[in-house]
């Protein structure tokens, strides 16, 4: 094999290297993007939990109320 056709397959190969390292930064922005979103996502999903929680809580309060004032007319009677 001569000097030139080592060369040409040395370039070949750093070629391929190139592209697929061109892939993988594409592959990693992508990603990091993705991620991203995600988190945002989680982000509201985590305070639209806190807030529905807040609304059960409140929910709840109201009908233990709403339930000890029935007993208490129930033992007036």
């Amino acid at each position: 094999m001569s000097t030139h056709e080592k060369q040409g397959i040395q370039e070949q190969d750093l070629r391929a290297l190139e592209v697929r390292v061109e892939e993988l930064i594409r592959a990693c922005t992508h990603l990091k993007d993705e991620n991203k979103t995600l988190r945002a996502r989680e982000q509201e999903l985590l305070t639209e939990r806190d807030r529905l929680s807040e609304k059960n809580d409140h929910a709840k309060n109201r009908v233990e109320d709403m339930i000890a004032r029935l007993k208490r007319l129930e033992d007036e009677a």
